[in-house]
């Protein structure tokens, strides 16, 4: 429930950034708003839902591997110890991979994604 719940937000923050401002009024992109509410019409499809849950708790994961690395990093360098610091560049590098990797998480996400949105227009 709370990977559906995560994607939830997820779309609705989605919807929210496909809108655009003119004229200090808020005009909505009506198109991906009624393919959004198509997509949470079709329950069957639960692999593609699957899918799309496991890659947010793939993320959450990493981010929550992040947030304890660098919860070391500060402890290390606030220490001042040479052996810490030495820790510390592989602690680091530990980060920077994690961060490739959410990227490439969310990248593949929004390629699934995109694929899925395309598919279903061809279809209707």
């Amino acid at each position: 429930m709370e990977g559906t719940s995560n994607f939830n937000r997820h779309r609705q923050t989605m919807a929210k950034s496909n809108s655009r401002r003119t004229n200090n009024h808020r005009v909505r992109d009506n198109s991906t708003m009624e393919t959004f509410t198509d997509i949470s019409m079709e329950e069957g499809d639960s692999e593609i839902w699957n899918n799309f849950s496991n890659n947010f708790r793939q993320v959450q994961s990493v981010l929550d591997r992040n947030r304890l690395l660098i919860q070391q990093v500060n402890e290390n360098h606030q220490s001042r110890t040479h052996d810490s610091m030495v820790q510390n560049v592989g602690l680091i590098q530990e980060l920077n991979g994690n961060i490739s990797k959410v990227a490439s998480i969310y990248s593949d996400f929004n390629t699934d994604f995109t694929t899925m949105l395309h598919q279903r227009k061809n279809d209707a």
